[in-house]
């Protein structure tokens, strides 16, 4: 069994574990000598590691994404986690368990694609029924689909991450569609199944989470156009404006021009669209922050890069509150004279994993088996 994982490093520890290689960079000292900028983690988040000796031993001997042994010091640097290489070697697939380093919903997915298909069942619209069944019925696309994380980092960042995300999205969209009664809830459905169906393609998630090529030149808006444009080429009876509103969905579904939208939404259900979107990205990234943040002292966690602030550990908050209240004391004889304290806020305390994603998922070997490529069907 792997140990230690991230999340149970301690600093100012010397510490031997095997880590999955998530980025690497060869740089030069002062002195022109090479040095290692690692990006190195596990199922349980992501970790900074330099490696500043006898590189040009082992800076040939693995690349990004491959798995390795490490023996370094870990120590707080600009109040960051940040781990010195002293040894490093590379590991044989053999010798690891591919669970270990990879988050994964700990949801099932098979459980999660049902609920998705009967979604789309439901949907009243037949040309929005047929275009999502055309697309979900896809082999390659419906592998995919149970697999793909939504995002590299930011959000639902683990394996599932993305059907599970297309469903709470689906949820709030039934939800919102009762709320506003000017809604059409089909149209609005099928935005939350179509808004990102192009990660599927855009990232890449074999092994670490990255962009595919396709990715890095188009992004996953027009990929998941592209995507429905070859559906439809099947079904020649979709109304041209219908598939125009559904196009729009996809392409302004961030909102503003500045956060890559080339569009923004001009109708109802393509703002509604991005505001539950958003929403229920926020709320995940707070989820993981809260869930995964290690300070110890203080009821505030460490900064989030995705969401701009620190976040308020409200249980802990509210029970220390509890423990400080003084008991009931009769009232003095006279008033006492109020005494001002300067406010003294808490030290803020480096986190390991703030972004950490999901762990422990009685699932993830089935997403891993995923994975694979399906095998050729005989006779074809």
């Amino acid at each position: 069994m792997k140990s230690p994982y991230v999340k149970e490093l301690e600093p100012d520890q010397t510490i031997t574990g095997s880590f999955l290689v998530c980025s690497k960079e060869i740089r030069q000292k002062k002195t022109g000598d090479p040095y290692l900028s690692l990006l190195i983690g596990d199922r349980t988040g992501e970790l900074d590691a330099k490696m500043w000796d006898n590189v040009a031993e082992v800076m040939e001997t693995f690349e990004r994404d491959d798995f390795v042994k490490i023996k370094g010091l870990l120590q707080i640097f600009h109040n960051r986690p940040q781990l010195t290489i002293h040894k490093i070697r590379l590991l044989d697939d053999s010798e690891v368990d591919f669970t270990d380093y990879f988050p994964a919903s700990t949801r099932d997915p098979e459980e999660m694609w049902r609920e998705l298909r009967q979604f789309v069942a439901e949907i009243g619209n037949p040309h929005l029924r047929n275009l999502l069944e055309a697309l979900l019925d896809d082999d390659d696309i419906a592998r995919r689909y149970r697999i793909a994380p939504a995002a590299k980092q930011i959000h639902h960042a683990y394996l599932g991450g993305l059907i599970e995300h297309v469903l709470s999205l689906c949820h709030l969209s039934r939800l919102a569609a009762g709320h506003y009664r000017n809604i059409d809830v089909d149209l609005l459905v099928t935005g939350a199944v179509l808004h990102d169906i192009g990660k599927i393609h855009e990232l890449s998630y074999e092994r670490g989470f990255s962009y595919s090529a396709e990715g890095q030149l188009l992004g996953h808006m027009l990929l998941g156009v592209r995507m429905v444009d070859e559906k439809l080429h099947d079904i020649p009876d979709f109304p041209p404006r219908l598939r125009s509103l559904v196009e729009h969905m996809i392409i302004s579904h961030h909102g503003r021009l500045e956060f890559g939208s080339p569009k923004v939404p001009v109708f109802p259900e393509a703002m509604l669209l991005h505001y539950l979107d958003d929403m229920d990205s926020k709320m995940e990234c707070m989820r993981h922050l809260l869930d995964t943040d290690r300070q110890v002292e203080g009821c505030f966690t460490g900064y989030s890069v995705p969401l701009e602030r620190v976040l308020l550990k409200k249980d802990k908050y509210l029970r220390d509150g509890e423990a400080e209240a003084p008991a009931a004391m009769p009232p003095p004889a006279r008033p006492e004279p109020a005494q001002h304290e300067p406010n003294q806020p808490e030290p803020k305390q480096p986190s390991l994993s703030a972004e950490a994603p999901k762990n422990n998922s009685p699932f993830a070997s089935k997403l891993l088996q995923a994975l694979q490529p399906a095998e050729p069907k005989p006779g074809v």
